[in-house]
């Protein structure tokens, strides 16, 4: 989002340009769009679908505004990641390793233990649909296994170019399903419209529920992905940057509509019968049975294929992404030289050791989580690094981009700034709450 206008660039019909050429579109073009696809689906899992069915089962339209924002805050974080490789031809661990050694180790920490949660927690997501739809093939820690094992095996064996075609089937499903739901609802849309006001509830704790919700739209560690995928897709240099400003906007247009469609469905599905269900994912297996009741099982199994679509993806989008940072970490760790985006974009970081050492991580030690239940202290940690790791992936990039590490002319300009100090602000608000709520008297 800086305020600034791109050089001029050549011209390819080659959207998956080689690594080390200068092959660059004439023009931004919707035949580009790619990594934009996968962050919207990998960010948006079952937890956020929750998140804002609740937020419609408990004040109606009232916070559609929150939705909107949230998305235009996570725009300005990823579009700054985007630009960070573009513009300096570098990957966004290797700016930050140049800030000092405690983003090595607080990066290093988190990988490490948010992986080892995450992993289990994902094939969960991705288990709940499938044992819903399949009840008598087999249990749900069996499937949560399979589903673990299969996004390994993807992973594993299939380049960024197939993960991304994958991604955007499983993206379009998710979008027929929300949208399908959102429309049998029948929302009001006066009250929709007037929901677009900002206004807070009159209920208690309601400015940090506003806050969850801003923050919860779309994505944490994969916001920091994405300016992988964008070197993995072939764009390594500033003439991409059209291209990659238009597929961030496509990115967290896509993620709104989910966010708003499913906000529609709790506002009239479940606020309008005073209706609740559980937080987590458990919530939409919930919303399925009411789906069945009021709409048919034919209207609910078709929620649930969506629902695994949703999980799924934010399964294998983190198996694919965060591998790919962890194998961009190992490779600084080591003593390597300033780590390029053209190296991401040759397709070696995907064949590396160190990319499936930590696809490994987050397939088979979560596996044990799955049938020993999660260590408390370790879930503490978890939930601690990850309210800390927005504060510090926005506080970062405005590090970085104000300085003269960013050529000067992709350097942030005002309202790249506001909106990374909004963000920056915004998180640690949620980061703060999050500490405070944990149980630190059983921590010891």
């Amino acid at each position: 989002m800086a305020d600034t206008t791109e050089p001029p660039t050549g011209h390819t019909k080659d959207t998956e340009a080689p690594s080390g050429t200068d092959q660059t579109p004439g023009k931004s073009s919707w035949k580009y769009i790619g990594p934009g696809i996968v962050v919207a689906a990998t960010g948006v899992g079952a937890g956020d679908l929750v998140a804002t069915l609740i937020a419609g089962s408990n004040f109606g339209y009232t916070l559609l505004w929150a939705a909107v924002v949230g998305c235009l805050v996570k725009i300005s974080l990823a579009e700054a990641a985007g630009r960070w490789h573009l513009s300096t031809g570098r990957t966004l661990f290797d700016g930050w390793a140049g800030l000092g050694r405690w983003t090595t180790w607080f990066f290093g920490f988190y990988l490490v233990v948010w992986g080892f949660v995450y992993g289990a927690a994902a094939m969960s997501s991705s288990a709940l649909p499938l044992q819903a739809l399949f009840p008598d093939v087999m249990g749900l820690k069996s499937w949560a296994v399979a589903c673990g094992l299969v996004g390994l095996v993807f992973v594993w064996f299939n380049k960024y170019a197939v993960f991304e075609k994958v991604m955007t089937v499983l993206v379009g499903v998710m979008f027929v399903v929300t949208v399908y739901l959102a429309v049998r609802v029948t929302p009001n849309l006066g009250d929709a419209f007037a929901g677009l006001l900002p206004v807070l509830p009159d209920e208690k704790d309601s400015v940090l529920n506003t806050l969850g919700l801003i923050g919860g739209v779309g994505g944490t560690i994969t916001l920091a992905a994405y300016g992988y995928w964008v070197n993995a897709k072939g764009w390594t240099n500033t003439g991409w940057m059209k291209v990659m400003r238009l597929d961030n906007r496509v990115a967290y247009l896509t993620t709104g509509v989910f966010v708003v469609a499913m906000l529609f469905v709790g506002a009239e599905l479940l606020h309008s019968a005073n209706v609740s269900i559980a937080s987590g994912d458990k919530g939409l297996v919930q919303l399925s049975d009411i789906l069945a009741a009021k709409y048919g099982a034919a209207t609910a199994k078709f929620f649930l294929i969506g629902f695994f679509a949703t999980s799924f993806t934010s399964l294998i989008g983190v198996w694919h992404g965060v591998s790919l940072m962890f194998a961009d970490f190992y490779a600084r760790l080591r003593g390597g030289s300033d780590t390029t985006g053209t190296e991401v974009a040759s397709g070696e970081r995907e064949r590396s050791w160190p990319f499936r050492a930590y696809l490994l991580w987050l397939t088979f030690p979560p596996i044990v989580l799955l049938f020993q239940g999660q260590p408390f202290r370790l879930v503490i940690l978890y939930g601690v690094l990850g309210a800390a790791f927005l504060p510090f992936l926005a506080g970062t990039l405005l590090w970085l981009l104000n300085s003269s590490r960013t050529p000067r002319e992709w350097r942030n300009g005002p309202l790249s700034n506001a909106m990374l100090v909004l963000a920056g602000l915004l998180f640690l608000v949620l980061c703060v709450k999050q500490i405070w709520d944990q149980p630190w008297s059983e921590f010891f």
